[in-house]
């Protein structure tokens, strides 16, 4: 019979919602609400899969409730019901920056970032290099610039990647990384490390099938291969860097426990044979002078130790690659550098982008290239108008946190607001222009602030000897306007007549242009994965390509040339 939860559980489940809702400041979250119930409740341990939807269901509608009717009316809701939630637990205060790191000496800590150069930098490699390079920068310490570029086949490096990324990376972290290191540099070194295995026998060369070995796997069985003496695995060793075997022949793989309570982590394999005859290292100096490569586990296991890494901060979903290299580690008597896991930050508006899925959409003409304004890479956002400055304080103040966090891209555009807000001059650009010819007296110019809250950066003078002005066909038909900073005009057909100087009453205030002053001008916007052209007039300016402007009314931009503009955000 299908257990089901009585009234008085329900309560209880609404109640825990409201005050997670309430302590988060209206940003409830199910695991944490569950990890509560479930704490004080060993009873309901069993019936997990029935109570998680009903939780969600909870925690949605508390956030929903707070959204609309602000903590308070949750707070009210509990002092009724459930008072005792409000005096057990006050609310946590929130570590400003980032957590401490375990276990660090100043001056002695390594860390690295280790992309795979299959492309430039994208946002949720930002995260990478942020974090690392803020603790590095905090503890006196290094970053290491790694190029995890063992795979030709599946994800082949790009080789203009290899320049792109340090000076993306730089111009991110605000400094140079202190090392670089190219995995396909050291080989050697991978050599080494994989003969020394086997001759200390913690190490076997493997030339069982995929589906064989999997069948030995899932039944906690050793292969035969495992028995194989020092000497016959040096024998195969040697086969498979000469040629003899061929992709799939063999892979050597590390002694572990075929009994482990994790499959991955049994005899998990270090190196395998790659066909570099048909896919070359795309960097000339490497080519096809080597056969056997690294996996991933093994190489970086092997390259940490090498650099000297003290902490190694990654995805949660790489916590079976900390569980390998730890065995191999201990294979080998090194200490295990420190570890701390992020889990996943979705962006709601852009959805799921990879960086192999982003080359090929370019490779295909989906899009202009890696710096489109639609993609989400470094130099993309870059050209939109996004700061360095924006993108690290959007993820130092995400932090490292396991929870899988899903945010708005507003969220981005606020940091990115205050970094550029200051500095920024106001400019006008006026869509769907409509001509209107002023009528009745007035001043020959106006000056207008070049930023309204720094007089000391001069004014925008707007002539009006001609009797004309632009203004966005939606303003024009209105009948009564203020042209933002000049004066009240009532609006007949192609004629303003101008009115008092003085703004006088709530009429709406629309941004314009003078004749004198406007060209034709357009705006770029990135929107639904399209690039959309606004043409208008905009206001004449003199100022640098890649300047950051405030339009009038619309947002920020970036400037491309005079008479075009990058549209950032509102």
């Amino acid at each position: 019979m299908t257990w089901t939860p009585d009234e008085e559980t329900l309560a209880s489940f609404r109640h825990l919602a409201l005050q997670n809702a309430i302590e988060y400041e209206g940003k409830a979250a199910p695991g944490s609400v569950i990890g509560r119930l479930m704490g004080t409740r060993s009873d309901l341990r069993p019936h997990g899969k029935i109570i998680s939807p009903l939780i969600a269901k909870a925690v949605a509608d508390a956030n929903a409730m707070a959204a609309e009717q602000g903590v308070a009316a949750l707070q009210a809701i509990l002092e009724l019901e459930a008072p005792h939630l409000l005096e057990k637990r006050e609310k946590k205060e929130r570590r400003e920056g980032l957590p401490e790191l375990k276990n660090a000496t100043k001056g002695k800590v390594v860390l690295r970032f280790a992309p795979n150069p299959n492309g430039p930098l994208s946002f949720g490699h930002a995260r990478g290099i942020v974090i690392n390079g803020k603790y590095a920068e905090e503890w006196d310490g290094e970053l290491i610039l790694r190029f995890d570029d063992t795979d030709t086949v599946v994800k082949p490096p790009l080789p203009v990647a290899y320049n792109q990324i340090p000076e993306e990376a730089e111009w991110l972290l605000g400094f140079k990384p202190h090392r670089i290191v190219i995995a396909s540099d050291q080989i050697p070194h991978y050599y080494e490390h994989a003969e020394m295995m086997l001759q200390r026998d913690f190490g076997y060369v493997c030339q069982c099938s995929g589906e064989a070995f999997k069948e030995f796997r899932v039944s906690k069985t050793e292969c035969p291969c495992r028995v194989n003496s020092v000497e016959v695995n040096m024998e195969l060793w040697n086969k498979m860097l000469d040629g003899t075997f061929v992709p799939g022949d063999a892979v050597v793989r590390v002694k572990t426990a075929m009994d482990l309570k994790n499959p991955a982590l049994r005899d998990w394999p270090a190196l395998r044979i790659q066909n570099t005859a048909e896919h070359p290292h795309p960097r000339s100096e490497i080519g096809s002078k080597y056969r056997v490569w690294p996996l991933l586990d093994f190489q970086s296991a092997v390259e940490d130790h090498l650099q000297g890494v003290t902490h190694i901060i990654r995805g949660k979903d790489l916590m079976d690659s900390t569980r390998k290299q730890t065995l191999l580690y201990a294979h080998f008597g090194w200490t295990y550098p420190e570890t701390m896991y992020w889990g996943r930050v979705k962006v709601h508006e852009w959805g799921g982008f990879s960086t192999s899925q982003m080359r090929r959409d370019i490779e295909a003409g989906l899009f202009t290239g890696w710096d489109d304004l639609r993609l989400p890479t470094l130099t993309g956002l870059r050209n939109r108008g996004i700061t360095a400055e924006a993108l690290r304080n959007f993820w130092i103040e995400l932090g490292v946190t396991q929870k899988d966090i899903s945010v708005p891209l507003s969220t981005l555009y606020s940091h990115n607001t205050k970094s550029i807000d200051d500095d920024a001059p106001r400019l006008s650009f006026v869509r769907n222009p409509k001509k209107l010819e002023l009528v009745g007296e007035h001043q020959d110019s106006i000056e207008v602030d070049v930023h309204p809250n720094h007089p000391q950066l001069g004014a925008r003078t707007f002539g009006l000897t001609s009797n004309a002005v632009w203004v966005e066909q939606e303003d024009a038909e209105k009948k009564e306007i203020r042209l933002k900073g000049f004066a009240n005009v009532e609006v007949t057909g192609d004629q303003a007549t101008v009115g008092s100087i003085d703004r006088i009453d709530r009429r709406s205030i629309v941004h314009w242009l003078s004749e004198s002053n406007a060209i034709e001008g357009t705006l770029l916007l990135a929107e639904d994965g399209e690039i959309i052209r606004l043409e208008g007039k905009i206001e004449k300016h003199d100022y640098p390509i890649g300047t950051m402007l405030q339009i009038e009314r619309i947002g920020y931009a970036k400037v491309v040339d005079a008479s075009t503009l990058v549209f950032t955000h509102s």
